[in-house]
């Protein structure tokens, strides 16, 4: 009987002693300032130094597409349909999703292009830290087409190739610690950041490894209004000293279909000529 009592106690004594240590971690995460995470972050992904030597970088892997998402960017091209209508069907019954090889290959400053292969033809979008062009012959659109004025507001919010967080008080951005929440079963810090033109976007840390588990893209118009995008990032690994995420996975607002990329290789410090950036003469 004693012996049902001792244990008892040493069970009640435990489960208090972890609701103490749980408190004091909680206290201690609370106590840590925006710039002390974003420092913690920085070292966790490499190292400012590393970072800054990377000017150049090349992912390849297989990326999701919607079938319906392409069907409707068939029917948009043939005016067969209007965007409001063709969002609001795929939103209510989801397609089934194609993997498609695609090469992003970056570069300092704010340089990026993406190539997809799909159908035998290769999409391409370019974005040279100012404007952006597009050539999407899977539609029959061989021609080179400029950004939209939603395409070139999301690239330009994207931040250069180490991210959002690297320099930001250089590049002009304030950091604030909003609060902690649940990011995929795990507590991360909610960063708020506001860069120099006043946009505004949030970066979620992981409050144990310190990597940037979420970020929230710019906003993207779907079935007649602006609805909030965010990316997860996952099974990071270190690349030549600095850490790249080879997983990563986009949700929309409202719409249970989420998109994933898949990095199958990463290459630093590629030679990228300024040449793959510019934009076609007609």
């Amino acid at each position: 009987m004693l012996g049902k009592k001792f244990l008892t106690a040493a069970s009640f004594l435990l489960s208090c002693s972890l609701v103490l240590v749980a408190q004091q971690s909680k206290t201690a995460q609370a106590n840590l300032t925006a710039a002390q995470i974003v420092e913690k972050n920085i070292a966790a992904r490499g190292g400012l130094q590393a970072w800054r030597a990377v000017q150049t970088m090349s992912w390849s892997g297989k990326l999701d597409a919607g079938g319906g998402s392409l069907e409707r960017s068939r029917k948009l091209a043939e005016g067969k349909a209007d965007r409001t209508s063709l969002e609001i069907a795929e939103r209510q019954n989801p397609s089934p999703q194609v993997q498609l090889p695609f090469v992003m290959e970056m570069k300092r400053p704010l340089k990026s292009r993406v190539e997809i292969e799909f159908a035998g033809r290769t999409a391409v979008q370019v974005y040279d830290g100012a404007n952006g062009w597009k050539v999407r012959p899977f539609l029959n659109r061989n021609e080179v087409e400029p950004f939209t004025a939603d395409e070139a507001r999301a690239e330009s919010t994207k931040g250069e190739l180490d991210g959002l967080l690297v320099d930001y008080a250089a590049k002009g951005t304030r950091v604030e610690l909003e609060k902690v929440e649940t990011v995929e079963g795990r507590d991360a810090y909610k960063l708020k950041l506001t860069t120099k033109t006043g946009n505004v976007q949030h970066v979620w840390i992981d409050t144990q490894s310190f990597l940037d588990v979420k970020v929230e893209g710019a906003p993207r118009r779907m079935d007649g209004r602006m609805r909030t995008v965010w990316t997860y990032q996952r099974d990071f690994r270190s690349v030549q000293g600095v850490m790249v995420p080879f997983v990563l996975e986009t949700a929309v607002e409202g719409y249970p279909q989420t998109h994933k990329m898949v990095i199958e290789k990463v290459v630093v410090n590629p030679k990228l000529d300024d040449a793959l950036f510019t934009k076609p003469k007609a």
